[in-house]
């Protein structure tokens, strides 16, 4: 067995942590072992898309090994530099579902909040990866004026705190913004997408709990975990606390080639999330961004790979395997309309 790479330090806080995250390709490769060889095509590859990635999750990669399935999701590629047919700049069509500044409604009922561009960890196959989010970002006006727009929507049950990644910010931040939300009476659940509790588990603190267990609607975490090498013992325990906080946790993933395209590594993510007290949710096909097309798992692989979760685990374990569609009423499922990748 490969031994971890040395990447994790102890640091005071999770800002240091994440103030500390790896941001060179030639440091990663460093840290890992890997051939310099490399460093040359992820430096073109960060240009564009930035390279971030916290010590802690380095620590979980094995060294010596290009092919690590968290290392790729990271490590900038020449691949991304390609122009390949049907991928762009907004694949899920998040620019025409804006109805304010930072307010993305496409679905009934809810509305999506871009609280930050900022992220724990750039993952190279984002679907925001080209967002506008200088256009968006979240000023006190432009946070009144969201609070306004969605205040408008008497059918509005749930607001859903996205980004970037909302635990980015500041445990005083969501307060502020969670505080604006008061404002709306018909609201009944609160929803947080993140993926900085599988990164960077140390921000879920104590300052993070007591914010969440205070809030006065019902509190759905959703997770993004794409591979169970992800949940390492300190994840668990962050997963621990958030639901110790009283927050329902779900996990959403992405099918990526060379990452979890296997039944085996599939099934095995979906048992591990449940023990840490994680449903699973959505498998997602992967959304068409420009500088993704090496991640994509066609679609008919997916249903195979989907019917295999399905002889292996109990339906509960089974995440739904499904796609975004610009202008859709809801998440589809994956075939639903012949698409194939």
């Amino acid at each position: 067995m490969i031994a971890p790479a040395r990447g994790a330090r102890h640091f005071e806080s999770w800002r240091h942590a994440l103030a500390a995250a790896v941001t060179d390709p030639d440091e990663l490769l460093a840290l890992l072992g890997l051939d310099r060889a490399l460093a040359p095509a992820a430096r073109r590859a960060a240009r564009r898309f930035g390279l971030k990635v916290p010590r802690g999750y380095v620590a979980r990669m094995r060294r010596g090994d290009p092919a690590d399935p968290l290392l790729r999701q990271v490590l900038p590629l020449d691949e991304e530099e390609r122009d390949t047919p049907g991928f762009g700049a907004d694949p899920v069509g998040d620019l025409a579902a804006a109805t304010a500044p930072g307010v993305l409604t496409k679905y009934r009922g809810r509305a999506l909040l871009i609280t930050t561009g900022a992220c724990a960890v750039h993952c190279r196959y984002c679907f925001r990866r080209e967002f506008p989010y200088p256009d968006v970002a979240l000023t006190p006006a432009r946070l009144a004026a969201a609070i306004e727009s969605l205040a408008a929507d008497p059918e509005l049950k749930e607001v859903i705190l996205s980004g970037g990644d909302p635990l980015a910010l500041p445990t005083a931040r969501l307060a502020e913004i969670t505080a604006g939300l008061g404002r709306l009476t018909g609201l009944e659940r609160l929803r947080l997408h993140t993926r900085t509790p599988i990164v960077l588990p140390e921000r879920v603190d104590a300052p993070l709990t007591d914010w969440l267990g205070q809030l006065p609607w019902r509190r759905i975490v959703v997770l993004h975990a794409n591979h169970p090498r992800e949940l390492s013992p300190e994840v668990v325990a962050a997963c621990g606390r958030l639901a110790g906080a009283g927050a329902t946790l779900l996990n959403q993933s992405v099918l990526l080639a060379g990452v979890n395209d296997d039944a085996d590594v599939l099934a095995e993510l979906s048992e591990a999330l449940f023990a840490a007290g994680a449903l699973p949710y959505y498998l997602h096909l992967l959304d068409r961004v420009s500088g993704t097309a090496h991640f994509e798992v066609p679609a008919a692989r997916a249903r195979a790979l989907h019917r295999g979760l399905l002889e292996r685990l109990p339906g509960y374990l089974v995440p739904r395997l499904v796609r975004e569609a610009p202008g859709s009423a809801s998440k589809l499922p994956a075939g639903w309309d012949g698409h194939s990748a």
